[in-house]
């Protein structure tokens, strides 16, 4: 009897010990959220839980994204079978738009100083959306955040604010207002702080012990990396124009390879890039056709009306390539990429491949015929008949202006047979 409460009394002061050596995982999110970032946050959530993690913290900075790309993360969040602590840092960083809902999500929302939560409030470059539509979607959105809030039990009347208004706040206005739960320097700081809270999870309420545990920090893989980079609006719109460019060069130089290979793999990154992202086919026929006018320009007389076509409508089809289903969508190409790569594509097309469409055109000379022009010296006097030498050959050759003395240069201005039909040089 002895033994074992004296087991139990070793095990009761180890404890603590066992407790604190438990394993931390911290995930980074810097950038959009997307599909890609989306997917990683799903899998790092189920392997954390798999390997018997106290929580999983995010720490995110991010100017917003995708709202279906949200709602995925949200939901993986709110079912998570583990803590899922949303840390906004480091100082200087921000949770813009669905930032907003991730943090809020968070069994724990937490926030470095120096940082700040809101609505990052962006525009299409189509223009305003249908005002009817804008005004659902804004009313999706802010049920969508109340409901969220209300779960976790966090202000109400801000969230809201913050999808209708584009309201944004300082950590310290957000602890205020109880948009947040704490405020932290760094990671370590911040499980110091939750050691010892209580969380609400589907399966029931979890301690949280963390205090002293071991922080595992997971990144993004390559290809993940790669693919969420790709997924910027601007990279994957800039490798479809690489990409139609690259194989158009290609068709027009045969064998140069090269263009062809970078056009290939430009093109198959952007058809993934928009798979990911809300694309407009209208858009993306109208460049189509832009390509199609400019391939008509350089084959057609057209006194530059096709080609105006054709930057008329590349400028309109970049500009609706990417469509926004609420105003909360990040989805934008920039202005400045817009006019240059329109630029680019047009002096591309009507100077280089234009140049290079012009050079098969021309008539192909070969064998005696390039003697045509040729000029060479009389070897024996030509009464009318004689020899020259042209390009270190001999030549018999016919003077078409009567006599023509040993040595003197001549030009050959007409071929018959092997026969040379030459003038003297600077003869009309």
């Amino acid at each position: 009897m002895k033994s074992k409460i004296f087991f139990f009394l070793v095990f009761l002061g180890g404890l603590p010990l066992f407790l604190s050596a438990q394993k931390v995982v911290v995930v980074k999110i810097d950038g959009a959220i997307n599909p890609v970032s989306a997917s990683f946050i799903h899998d790092e959530i189920e392997k954390a839980a798999k390997d018997r993690a106290v929580c999983l913290v995010i720490k995110l900075n991010t100017p917003g994204g995708l709202l279906q790309s949200t709602r995925s993360i949200v939901s993986d969040i709110l079912v998570a079978p583990l803590p899922v602590v949303v840390y906004v840092a480091p100082s200087g960083a921000h949770a813009g738009s669905a930032g907003v809902f991730i943090t809020l999500a968070a069994h724990i929302a937490a926030m470095a100083p120096g940082t700040n939560i809101g609505a990052a409030h962006p525009i299409s470059l189509v223009g305003q959306t249908d005002s009817v539509m804008n005004v659902k979607a804004t009313n999706d959105a802010a049920a969508f955040i109340r409901s969220i809030a209300e779960k976790r039990k966090r202000n109400l009347k801000w969230p809201e604010d913050a999808v209708r208004n584009s309201l944004a706040i300082t950590e310290n206005e957000a602890l205020k207002l109880k948009v947040i739960d704490d405020i932290a320097w760094n990671e370590r700081a911040l499980l110091n702080q939750i050691d010892g809270r209580m969380v609400e999870l589907n399966t029931g309420q979890v301690t949280l012990h963390t205090k002293g545990a071991t922080i595992q920090y997971v990144k993004m893989s390559v290809a993940e990396k790669l693919l969420d980079f790709i997924s910027i609006p601007d990279v994957a719109y800039l490798l479809l124009m690489l990409g139609m460019i690259g194989i158009c060069f290609e068709l027009f130089n045969p064998g140069a390879i090269l263009p062809g290979i970078v056009g290939v793999i430009s093109l198959i990154l952007a058809f993934y890039a928009m798979n990911t992202l809300p694309v407009n086919y209208a858009g993306l026929l109208l460049i189509a056709f832009a390509l199609l006018l400019f391939l008509l320009e350089i084959k057609i007389t057209s006194h530059g009306f096709l080609a105006t076509g054709g930057v008329a409508s590349l400028l309109l089809g970049s500009m609706m390539l990417f469509k926004s289903s609420s105003s909360l969508d990040m989805i934008k190409i920039s202005s400045g990429i817009i006019t240059s790569v329109t630029l680019v594509f047009t002096v591309f097309f009507l100077c280089v491949i234009g140049l290079g469409i012009k050079a098969q055109r021309l008539k192909t000379v070969t064998g005696i015929q390039l003697l045509l022009g040729k000029t060479g010296e009389v070897l024996s006097q030509l009464d009318p008949y004689g020899q020259v030498e042209i390009n270190g050959e001999v030549w018999i050759a016919e003077s078409l202006t009567g006599k023509i003395s040993i040595s003197e240069r001549v030009k050959v201005v007409r071929i018959k047979g092997l026969t040379l039909f030459v003038e003297p040089v600077g003869q009309a």
